[in-house]
């Protein structure tokens, strides 16, 4: 009879980043809120000959301004950050999007770093880093380097972080005056994912679109641009005739869309245009005239 027991492994709590980092190697899984993994290992998806928790090194959950934007700590929970005061004036979104993660259970334990190093197709973070132009920064044995988000993500639960890589913050950049930015998503019943999640980041001047992002989550594996439905609209009044022209292309950017039991290909890629037209009506709503 199948019991849901993990393989056996080592576990590890190492006290500092740099003692993590030497854990690591191709074998073994870093351990955060672990909502994502401990599912793989009790079902043997997964079976790492060691995990590293992380839960003992200290410093790695705040949130902080970094100029520009925000810098927020790999273990922030998702709670952290929807109850941050500097999340919700600089980078609202990213608060609105935190509270379509999961349940209360998950967003009290779950973490930013975790969420994003493991990659969920079906995931709120990755969609929304993508549109904002995240970059996370990841710490292994040769020092720290920067990842752009768009570079990230490149499949399903892969990352082009190398295995002995830990992602040690994310940054965001503030959302400025006259720029507005959406996500909105149907999610499944069950899990709470994301069968389409759609992010929109639009920045209006002297009543024109100048800039504009539309990305589709839970669709494809990564996460991608409509670029098409943005190329439409920059130039545009962001008016609501401009808005379901643009939506209407989105389908372009998603030609081989995700079938399963709940949801074929074809509703994922009508839900991807409508959602798509609703995160840019209020996205421009938020923007404002410029």
């Amino acid at each position: 009879m199948y019991t849901m027991r993990p393989a056996e492994f080592t576990y590890h709590r190492p006290l500092s980043l740099d003692e993590a980092v030497g854990l690591l190697d191709e074998d073994t899984r870093p351990l955060a809120g672990g909502h994502s993994l401990i599912p793989l290992l009790k079902f043997r998806l997964s079976r790492p000959r060691a995990l590293v928790d992380l839960g003992g090194i200290e410093g790695l959950g705040g949130i902080s301004e970094n100029g520009g934007g925000l810098t927020i700590g790999a273990l922030a929970t998702h709670t952290a950050v929807v109850d941050s005061e500097l999340v919700q004036s600089k980078c609202p979104v990213l608060a609105e999007t935190v509270t379509q993660v999961g349940d209360v259970q998950v967003r009290n334990r779950g973490t930013i770093g975790g969420s994003v190093a493991h990659a969920d197709p079906s995931a709120d973070y990755p969609t929304v880093l993508k549109a904002l132009g995240a970059t996370v920064t990841a710490t292994g044995s040769n020092g720290e380097r920067q990842i752009a988000a768009d570079d990230l993500f490149v499949g399903i639960f892969t990352t082009s972080l190398g295995p002995r890589e830990l992602i040690t913050s994310v940054s965001v950049p503030s959302t400025e005056s006259g720029t507005g930015a959406a996500y909105v998503k149907h999610r499944h019943p069950a899990s709470f994912y994301a069968v389409v999640g759609v992010a929109a980041v639009v920045t209006v001047e002297s009543g024109a679109c100048t800039r504009a992002r539309v990305t589709v989550g839970g669709v494809t594996s990564p996460p991608v641009h409509a670029t098409a439905a943005c190329e439409a609209l920059v130039g545009g009044p962001g008016s609501a005739e401009a808005i379901a022209a643009a939506a209407a292309k989105v389908p372009e950017a998603i030609p081989n869309a995700t079938s399963d039991s709940y949801a074929s290909g074809e509703y994922r890629t009508h839900l991807a245009e409508v959602l798509a037209g609703r995160a840019l009506a209020l996205a421009f709503e938020r923007a404002g005239s410029g």
